[in-house]
């Protein structure tokens, strides 16, 4: 017959575990959640200097560039982020430029948390006739 020790630690490990995943498991969400966010972002910045340089062509405007970029958003995140795209002709350095800028509100917690509203641009040297 065994004898009972006295601070017998049976069942501690499920405790520790617990306890554990209480820590663990909200700070893997949240870097996976930094990460859509960051992916979200990257993508509307590199659409919005895609559509700047194809609205700064020589055959083309920036209403062509604007509607560009809503297409590439649409098929590599979601439509929903192409909403709040607009197109321009500007003026930096005496040199005429198409400037691209996408307002999209991004969840932060989530599918159902509140938003993040991220504002990128993209700017394009317009082309010589």
């Amino acid at each position: 017959m065994r004898q009972r020790r006295e601070g017998d630690e049976r069942g501690s490990a499920v405790v520790d575990f617990v306890l554990v995943l209480v820590i663990l498991i909200p700070l893997v969400l949240g870097i996976l959640q930094l990460a859509l966010v960051l992916h979200v972002r990257n993508t509307l910045t590199a659409a919005a200097s895609e559509g700047a340089r194809h609205g700064a062509t020589a055959d083309r405007g920036p209403a062509d560039g604007a509607a560009y970029t809503r297409r590439q958003i649409g098929d590599i995140v979601a439509g929903s982020f192409a909403e709040g795209v607009t197109a321009r002709e500007t003026r930096d350095h005496g040199s005429a430029t198409v400037e691209v800028t996408v307002r999209a509100e991004v969840p932060a917690l989530g599918l159902w948390g509140p938003s993040v509203e991220l504002v990128v641009h993209g700017h394009a040297t317009e082309e010589d006739q």
